[in-house]
């Protein structure tokens, strides 16, 4: 039988698909039930996966964010970090436990090393009951009635440092040695630090501040006197016992040490404001003894400013040997110190004066010493500590204008020292005559040395990279150059071949003029005479004065190492004091980026709101 297909052409029915209803009706109930069956296994398959299929364990993975990974993975690539983390930190462990050599810092530059000596030579001046690391074994107590002895003063004025080759405590010399190495710690203390001589160099200080506390009335708000010196040694009156006529160990003196005192010296009553005012600092982390010391000279310069006159009259025992041309110079330097040390403007409107400057020398261009600094002459030391100011913290008016020309001026003072200027001669071998050949120079130019070196350090940390002399324009570097070539000679680079600092170098003076150094420690007491044939004597010293700066040769690079002549083998305190502050400022030691600390100076300045200039006249037609 055909049929019509609906998808076009003939349908053919067999026979064999003429079953009943019945018949079909069983065979698609078979049929659904195979298809059920078969969708169960392939069900169970497919949701047991092919490896439960063939009996392994489920494998399990991790998901950490960017990607899926098989867990086994994960924890063995975990481990092997953690691993490899472990290692790498116990060996470090071991590496910093393990002893092991550190490389040997570089060695200390031949200023550090003079440094350490030059120190010393303050050790070896002391005067009054030494502490027992002193650390100069041929000196003992000495001076122990000082004072005492004298009826017209009656007080104990032990202590201090003896001036020179004598035993004589000038305390004009002695103030401005204390103020200078002052103003070295106030500007290295770091550089102190590093070396170990911090707490030695404030030592020094604190042994001159105590003892200059004891030579006035330092409770008192005002005073009416103070002591100019300990001692005597004017010989022109014939030979008399005193400490220039004899020649003994400080340890065995016997003769009368007289105390000079003066009612009216206002340069040695400024210089020790300077001192006491410049040691507060130093020590300020100390209060009550700071305090004091500003108390102190609170008390000093007012007396200096009241009682005008000079320390040194004519024809005193002072005037012979540290006479003082001036007290204008010494209200400029005191009065800068005084600000410093206290931040009231009073004492800065003093220094700042425009009289007192003209005074003081500031516009004596023109003079043959100008420029240069000594223990008599503090204003280009002024002009350096006031240009620091305004460099730094820039007052403004009404101080501008002055500390412009300091600044202006000191500008003018480095330039005379450069040789292409020729404001003063130099020796063939190359010293600066800042004293015109005059014996005894090297006082003289180890000042010079400091401040031109401090001064190129205050400009590099005001990022200034040099100054102008005229149309001229000169490096920083400059300046140093000029100051080295200067302790250069000093140590050794001069035509003696020979350091003129005791105890450096291969080469020295061995007969120092000085008493205590020339004459054996050997439990003999020689009297005031009987030291008299170690003065004369042509032998080395028993003793070496280390660190001690003498004089120095003459014009022509000469030297004569000879006891008896002091112009060429005398060593001095404020010689020293400026030695010291030469060395340090160029002593090769890293303490960071700058040199100098540029601000504990300024610790009792209070902030500044410069005063706005008054207002112009009216217009008048």
């Amino acid at each position: 039988m055909f049929g019509r297909d609906p998808w076009g052409g003939t349908l053919e029915i067999s026979n064999a698909d003429s079953a009943t209803d019945d018949d079909r009706s069983r065979d698609l109930d078979r049929g659904a039930m195979m298809r059920h069956q078969l969708d169960e296994t392939q069900q169970s398959w497919l949701l047991a996966g092919p490896g439960d299929q063939a009996g392994k364990k489920k494998k399990k993975y991790v998901d950490i964010g960017c990607m899926v990974i098989d867990r086994k993975i994960f924890m063995w690539t975990v481990g092997l970090i953690l691993g490899v983390g472990l290692f790498v930190g116990f060996v470090m462990m071991i590496v910093k436990l393990v002893p092991h050599k550190k490389p040997p810092p570089p060695p200390p530059d031949q200023y550090t090393l003079a440094l350490h000596k030059a120190l010393m030579f303050f050790n070896a001046q002391r005067s009054g009951h030494l502490p027992k690391h002193n650390g100069v074994s041929w000196r003992g107590n000495s001076g122990m009635k000082d004072g005492l002895s004298d009826s017209t003063v009656k007080k104990s004025l032990v202590g201090g440092f003896y001036d020179a080759g004598d035993a004589i405590k000038f305390n004009y010399p002695m103030a401005w040695s204390m103020t200078m190495l002052s103003w070295t710690v106030i500007e290295y203390r770091a550089k102190y630090e590093a070396i170990g001589e911090l707490d030695h160099v404030k030592e020094i200080i604190k042994w001159g501040t105590d003892y200059m506390l004891k030579t006035f009335n330092s409770s008192a708000d005002t005073i009416d006197r103070i002591v100019a010196q300990v001692g005597v040694g004017d010989t022109s009156k014939g030979p008399m016992p005193n400490d220039h006529y004899c020649w003994m160990r400080p340890e065995d003196i016997d003769y009368k040490r007289p105390v000079i005192e003066c009612h009216s010296c206002s340069d040695l009553a400024a210089e020790m404001a300077a001192a006491l005012t410049a040691a507060s600092i130093v020590f300020k982390d100390s209060k009550a003894y700071s305090d004091k010391l500003v108390h102190g000279a609170k008390a000093l310069y007012k007396f200096g400013r009241l009682q005008r006159g000079r320390y040194s009259p004519n024809g005193s025992d002072q005037s012979l040997f540290y006479n003082s041309t001036s007290y204008w110079d010494e209200f400029v330097w005191g009065g800068a110190w005084m600000y410093f040390a206290t931040g009231n403007t009073s004492y800065l409107t003093i220094a700042t004066a425009p009289g007192m400057a003209k005074h003081a020398g500031a516009f004596w261009i023109g003079s043959p010493n100008y420029g240069v600094f000594t223990w008599d002459d503090k204003l280009p030391g002024s002009q350096v500590l006031l240009s620091r100011l305004r460099l730094f913290l820039s007052p403004g008016y009404p101080y501008e204008e002055i500390l412009r020309t300091f600044h202006n001026q000191t500008d003018n003072v480095m330039c005379s020292y450069l040789p292409v200027f020729n404001s003063f001669n130099f020796t063939k071998g190359g010293l600066i005559q800042l004293n015109h050949g005059g014996p005894q120079p090297l006082q003289y130019v180890v000042n010079a040395a400091f401040l031109a070196s401090l001064y190129a350090d205050y400009l590099d940390t005001a990022d200034t990279p040099g100054w102008y002399c005229g149309p001229n324009f000169y490096t920083t570097d400059v300046l140093r150059k000029f100051a080295k070539s200067q302790l250069d000679y000093i140590l050794g680079k001069n035509p003696q071949k020979m350091s003129y600092v005791v105890g450096f170098g291969k080469k020295y003076p061995k007969r120092v003029h000085h008493r205590g150094a020339s004459i054996p420690h050997n439990g003999v007491k020689y009297g005031c005479k009987g030291g008299f044939k170690w003065r004369e004597s042509k032998k080395a010293n028993p003793n070496i004065l280390v660190g001690a700066m003498v004089a120095g040769p003459d014009k022509h690079d000469g030297f004569k190492d000879i006891r008896t002549n002091y112009n060429y083998t005398e060593p001095t305190l404020a010689a020293n004091a400026g030695l010291v502050a030469a060395l340090i400022s160029l002593a090769d030691i890293d303490t960071g980026r700058y040199s100098i600390d540029k601000n504990t100076i300024f610790s009792a300045v209070p902030p500044m709101f410069p005063t706005p200039p008054p207002p112009p006249s009216a217009w008048k037609p």
